[in-house]
């Protein structure tokens, strides 16, 4: 059971993880460079083109890897040396990250399966858009994912309730698909709904650097990137574990 659960969760895992961060440099990372530099001040929004900004300049000084300016001042060298530790970083921490929801995914099949419920590759692909739902749909329904320039309420208060809201989905998920009666089915709705009658903590107000439209641009294509990755997880970790029960 513990080479079942490895091989169908961390190897599935980090495969698709690798896949994630593959989508995250095509579709992602420019956004969030874009962001950085909002929030740096080395772009300022609704600030014309070619107008000089005192917070950018100052920024672009502060800041070599932001000063576009053309000038040489001999930061080219640690400035890509930088950029390719961050993208081995990013493909490292997104593999391990998914790695651990493949290994959640796996438990989640032995203990259907333990109940007497199969697990075949189309059910697999089913929990891992169940698992794209509970970890990442039903939180941005409540807390979008957050664009660097963008404010938001205490850190602490967010994880609380993404963490209550992921329990609470999959849990209502889970009764949902195998849950027999009204009953059942009602707890399933109260479930789904109560994290977002209680509400996520946000601020009294908006503010912040980042332009909305870039904002909702990064958080539709976060949540886009994370449907194939989790259904690509589902089909990789179903595969494996029908695999190996062979």
């Amino acid at each position: 059971m513990i080479r079942k659960l490895l091989t169908g969760g961390v190897v599935a895992g980090f495969a698709a993880g690798l896949l994630g961060a593959l989508l995250h440099f095509a579709f992602i990372q420019e956004l969030i460079l874009l962001g950085e530099e909002y929030e740096s001040g080395a772009r300022v929004h609704f600030q014309a083109h070619g107008e000089p900004d005192d917070a950018g300049m100052q920024a672009g000084h502060d800041h070599g890897a932001h000063d576009h300016s053309g000038h040489d001042h001999g930061g080219g060298d640690g400035e890509e040396t930088s950029t390719i530790v961050r993208n081995g970083l990013t493909v490292l921490f997104t593999g391990l990250i998914y790695a651990g929801y493949g290994l959640i995914l796996v438990a989640g099949f032995a203990l259907a399966e333990h109940f007497g419920r199969r697990i075949g590759t189309a059910e697999a692909i089913l929990w891992g858009i169940a698992g794209f739902v509970s970890f990442q749909l039903a939180p941005a329904m409540g807390l979008a994912p957050e664009l660097p320039g963008s404010v938001a309420a205490d850190l602490g208060a967010r994880q609380a309730w993404w963490l209550g809201t992921v329990i609470a989905t999959a849990g209502g998920i889970a009764l949902l698909a195998y849950g027999r009666g009204v009953v059942w089915w009602v707890l399933a709705g109260a479930l789904l709904a109560a994290p977002h009658v209680i509400g996520a903590p946000h601020l009294d107000e908006y503010y912040g650097v980042a332009p909305p439209e870039v904002a909702a641009e990064f958080a539709a294509r976060v949540l886009g990137v994370g449907l194939v990755v989790w259904t690509v997880l589902g089909w990789l970790a179903g595969s494996l574990w029908q695999r190996e029960s062979a």
